[in-house]
């Protein structure tokens, strides 16, 4: 499916879900305890972001020092800045989604996969292609 064309599709349909569970949970459990559920998921999740990102920050400041570059941290850091951002988008399938990927076992699953798939187009790493053939000649030589 198209990239673009999946983005659309997902601000379209998520909204319309969210709403229609928002207004079913609304019809169930009350607008108040609803407004409540959704704004105490905004905190909690605040508060664990922020737990977890300042974790982050400091096993890649560790990292940096000792010489190694910190791509999974960078890479966990994208993604709790993204379950950040879910959870304070109002809904419960949004929260649901933001608390998933502040679970740190999920996380990683998830980054190991990405980082696995490589960058597409690239070539995999120890490539079996031949060099590169051509002629050549120094330009400082004429």
């Amino acid at each position: 499916m198209n990239p673009l064309r999946f983005l659309l599709l997902l601000f379209v349909l998520v909204p319309l879900v969210e709403i229609a569970i928002l207004i079913q949970a609304g019809g169930v459990i009350g607008v108040g305890w609803t407004v409540f559920c959704v704004v105490l998921t905004a905190a909690v999740g605040a508060l664990l972001v922020r737990a977890q990102g300042l974790s982050t920050l400091l096993r890649a400041n560790r990292s940096m020092r000792s010489g190694v570059v910190p791509a999974v941290e960078m890479l966990e850091g994208a993604c709790l800045l993204m379950a950040g951002a879910l959870l304070l988008t109002p809904g419960f399938v949004t929260d649901a989604a933001g608390f998933l990927l502040l679970t740190p076992a999920l996380r990683r699953r998830a980054i190991r996969r990405f980082i696995a798939r490589g960058i597409p187009g690239a070539p995999p790493p120890h490539s079996t292609r031949p060099p590169l053939e051509g002629d050549f000649r120094r330009v400082d030589d004429d």
